[in-house]
This record gives C-alpha cells, sequence and structure tokens, in this order.
C-alpha cells in the first residue's frame, strides 16, 4: 500500500507541475499578444479627424432652407406642435 500511495502522490506532484507551468506560459503569451495588438493598433490606427470646413455662406443659407422643410414636413404629419414647430424655427433662424 504504501507504494500505491507514493505513486499516486508522485503523479499528484506532476501533474500540479504541469498545470502551473501551462498556466504560467498561457499567461505569457496572452500578454504577448496584447502587446502585439495594441502595437498594431498604433501602427495601423487612422489619423485623427479634422474637423470639417465651414460651409460657404449660400451653402448655409441652402442648409437653412432645407432644414425649414423638413421642419414644415413634420409639422404637416403632426409630428411636431405648433409651439415646438415656432420654437424650432426661431432658433435654425437665429443661426
Amino acid at each position: 500500500m504504501p507504494g500505491l500511495l507514493r505513486g499516486v502522490a508522485r503523479t499528484a506532484v506532476v501533474a500540479g507541475t504541469a498545470t502551473a507551468v501551462s498556466n504560467r506560459v498561457s499567461r505569457r503569451q496572452a500578454g504577448r499578444w496584447a502587446q502585439q495588438d495594441v502595437a498594431a493598433t498604433e501602427r495601423y490606427a487612422p489619423p485623427p479627424a479634422t474637423a470639417p470646413a465651414p460651409p460657404a455662406p449660400g451653402d448655409d443659407m441652402s442648409s437653412k432652407i432645407a432644414q425649414l422643410k423638413e421642419l414644415g414636413r413634420l409639422k404637416e404629419e403632426g409630428i411636431l406642435t405648433e409651439e415646438e414647430f415656432a420654437a424650432q424655427k426661431s432658433r435654425i433662424l437665429a443661426s
């Protein structure tokens, strides 16, 4: 019986050691892959977005007209009340 117990104990130690080594290798690989992902992301990241150019004076008026037409359509469909329509219209015209 003592020989059997010694064999079981040895097997448990070997299995525990193998599991610990395997876990350490997995964590190390995951760390390396994470570093590679960060490096690749930094290398291939798109350039920072720039602010859009301000619209030309003629474009500003045409965009206001388009907004007012859309606002009128929403009012006709009953989506906007008269008060909401007036408030949005004055906001558009003031800008």
